[in-house]
């Protein structure tokens, strides 16, 4: 069979009449592409092309060749592109392990368009609160502060800083003291978060660079904030919080804020993955649909 990139030779010396200019566009030498045509010629027993010192022609039945043979290339090309364009939209699995609060606020937002514009493309989002090895549990990535990431990981911002608040219904304040420092809240009833891998975690405040951990005490203990919210919605006591969790509550009035002085802003989530490795195009949709935007 006559070899395809010979016929596409043809087609560019025909159309530029130079063997020069057409050399140059297929990135052989003038005297390549020159034997690659007369080769050509031999095995189909025809001339294809008139040659002089100072043009280049098709010979009739080189015009009769490119005739039938440019529509089929074109065809041939159009085939190409569509199966590149088909390669290029981002399919398979993505699997991401979050925290609840993240995966609420941040992920199914900003991901459910993508979803929507790819539908050869997954998600999953596995809630955990633990520090997880993405490579070792095989996920493609995971979220986290930013503060709390291994360096071995390229991290990329996908929320702006965080503060957290600490807030209680207007009705468990109706019989209690408004704490003004962080020391009052040892007279008061808190809704507690214990993670796995670290435990019962302490209240963290900081103001005038003074920074105070409070180990509080309640009888809610729970490991999503959400099923923290439920309890302070339901008025059993304090809640260390997300801010972000609690705004549109705040300022409803159905929650009330304290100590907001003391809880200064901190760096935000971070989508992280393994630097080391290549990702793929699904992933590289992720992180940019994730991607925080000042």
């Amino acid at each position: 069979m006559t070899n395809l990139n010979d016929l596409l030779a043809f087609v560019v010396v025909a159309r530029e009449k130079s063997f020069t200019r057409a050399a140059k566009q297929l990135g052989l030498s003038t005297s390549a592409l020159s034997h690659r045509l007369s080769a050509l010629e031999t095995r189909l027993e025809v001339r294809l092309l008139n040659r002089t010192t100072r043009s280049v022609a098709p010979t009739e039945a080189g015009e009769a060749l490119l005739k039938g043979l440019v529509p089929h290339l074109e065809e041939i090309e159009a085939e190409l592109g569509a199966l590149r364009e088909r390669q290029d939209q981002p399919s398979g699995l993505i699997r991401i392990t979050a925290a609840g609060h993240v995966a609420e606020h941040i992920l199914w937002p900003k991901l459910q368009p993508v979803l929507q514009k790819y539908p050869k493309l997954q998600v999953e989002i596995s809630i955990d609160y633990q520090f997880v090895d993405i490579v070792a549990q095989r996920f493609d990535a995971g979220v986290r502060l930013g503060e709390s990431l291994d360096r071995d990981m390229i991290a990329v911002p996908i929320g702006s800083d965080m503060r957290m608040a600490v807030v209680a219904t207007p009705q468990y304040f109706a019989h209690r003291p408004v704490p003004t420092s962080p020391q009052d809240l040892a007279d008061h009833s808190c809704i507690n978060l214990r993670l796995p891998d670290k435990g019962l975690l302490p209240w963290e405040f900081e103001k005038d660079n003074h920074i105070v951990r409070v180990h509080t005490q309640g009888q809610w203990i729970f490991n999503l904030s959400a099923h923290m919210l439920l309890a302070t919605l339901a008025g059993v006591g304090l809640a260390y919080l997300p801010e972000d969790l609690v705004v549109e509550q705040v300022a409803a009035g159905i929650l009330q804020r304290v100590l907001a002085d003391w809880c200064p802003s901190f760096a935000g989530y971070h989508l992280y993955y393994a630097g080391r490795r290549q990702y793929s195009r699904a992933l590289a949709v992720i992180i940019k649909a994730l991607r925080y935007q000042p």
